[in-house]
């Protein structure tokens, strides 16, 4: 049986689940998010909580309980709570503009700036002197997928670590030209 999918999923307060044949809606205070599931995967409100159930104990079965599972708890946490990935910029020169509401320009050692347009669903924000972004929207998948978009531009590098990186992200370094002493 399957630890995670065998867990129900409180729903909280101003929460709304809508449960079509195998798509399910869920709205909430932050927004809403629609998703198909397998249609083998039986999801069900009782008692305030989203149950997932299988029909059998096969491998494939087993392995889409979990995740039908995780899936609905990320759909039920991002339109409550939200999602956010926190970028820092490391780098003489380089930071982050925002301009308008969705639209970001990177200057990070090119030639020229970037601009990064962000999807519907995806808010960013530039604090600290222009040097953190965060990506922010309801679907768990998409503010991830912004967040490494973005990190693709620019990956830090193993000398001097300057580039876009994750929040707390340790990069190893190396040692550079170290035996250029001496003859």
């Amino acid at each position: 049986m399957s630890r995670i999918g065998k867990m129900p999923i409180p729903i909280p307060q101003g929460v709304q689940v809508n449960i079509e044949g195998s798509r399910v809606t869920v709205r909430g205070p932050k927004g809403e998010l629609t998703r198909t599931f397998h249609p083998d995967m039986k999801v069900t409100v009782q008692d305030g909580q989203l149950v997932v159930t299988r029909p059998t104990d096969q491998r494939h079965h087993r392995a889409l309980h979990g995740l039908t599972r995780a899936l609905l708890a990320n759909m039920v946490t991002g339109v409550s709570q939200g999602f956010q990935k926190v970028l820092q910029i490391e780098g003489v020169g380089y930071r982050a503009e925002l301009q308008g509401n969705n639209k970001l320009v990177l200057s990070l050692g090119f030639s020229h700036p970037v601009e990064f347009v962000a999807p519907e669903g995806i808010t960013f924000q530039v604090e600290q002197r222009a040097r953190l972004i965060t990506v922010e929207g309801v679907d768990k998948e998409l503010v991830g997928e912004v967040a490494a978009r973005l990190r693709r531009i620019r990956p830090p590098e193993p000398y001097k670590g300057k580039g876009i990186r994750y929040q707390g992200e340790y990069i190893r370094r190396k040692a550079g030209k170290a035996g250029k002493i001496g003859a």
